[in-house]
């Protein structure tokens, strides 16, 4: 399932969201402009390598956890990771409010990183992506807003279709992707190969619900406090 659009506007301009995804991009396109073998250096540098932190201490990967959350391997994992920021990260912020959806979302990818060590302690392949961090403001749109509407693009053996889905349905059906497949991936920890960071999305779903509780949202406005959805959605 791909997300096009939620039906659901918001009272404030996100501020924060959209500096995330300018932070993101800028950061990727400088990665870019180092070229191939500058770049694979960066992202050793500032990509989250467990063993570094677990096994082999090293003082500059202390801060990778951070770090790592605004690299990417690729356009796609840089687009796919934006456009789920933007889709769903404005109305998170906007319940939160904007200091604390920054800190919120640090939170839940600090947590999701130490989900992924936990796992694979020992691997030397650096972890990079806002995955997690995005995962958990999944978590906390699936708390806030689970009647909203999701409109999707379904495949359908060959072809696809668009439909609009409960938050709720969409989120679920989304977690449980990640949990089958982390439970998958588990056959293949400790080996030096590359892949989708399951147990990060995880663990930064599971924060996002945590951290929700910990950093309670402001009051509701009185159509969305009642769990009503506005005339309008937004691309």
């Amino acid at each position: 399932m791909i997300p096009l659009r939620d039906i659901n506007p918001t009272e404030r301009t996100p501020v924060v969201t959209r500096a995330l995804l300018v932070a993101n991009v800028v950061i990727f396109l400088y990665q870019l402009s180092l070229g191939p073998e500058a770049g694979r250096e960066l992202v050793y540098r500032f990509g989250m390598v467990p063993y570094y932190l677990t096994q082999d201490l090293r003082f500059h990967s202390l801060a990778t956890p951070l770090t790592s959350m605004f690299m990417h391997g690729g356009i796609m994992h840089l687009a796919s990771n934006m456009w789920f920021l933007h889709i769903f990260g404005d109305n998170v912020e906007d319940r939160l409010g904007r200091g604390r959806f920054l800190l919120f979302y640090v939170l839940c990818g600090l947590l999701a990183a130490a989900a992924q060590m936990l796992v694979d302690p020992s691997s030397e392949v650096p972890m990079v992506g806002a995955s997690g961090a995005i995962a958990g403001v999944l978590g906390a749109y699936f708390r806030l807003f689970p009647g909203a509407r999701v409109v999707a693009l379904l495949p359908i053996f060959i072809f696809f279709i668009v439909r609009e889905l409960p938050a709720f349905f969409f989120i679920i059906v989304w977690f449980l992707l990640q949990l089958v497949s982390g439970i998958g991936s588990l056959s293949y920890v400790g080996e030096a190969s590359g892949g989708i960071a399951f147990f990060a999305h995880i663990g930064g779903f599971l924060a996002g619900l945590f951290w929700l509780r910990v950093l309670p949202p402001r009051p509701a406005g009185h159509a969305r406090g009642r769990g009503r959805i506005g005339p309008r959605g937004r691309v």
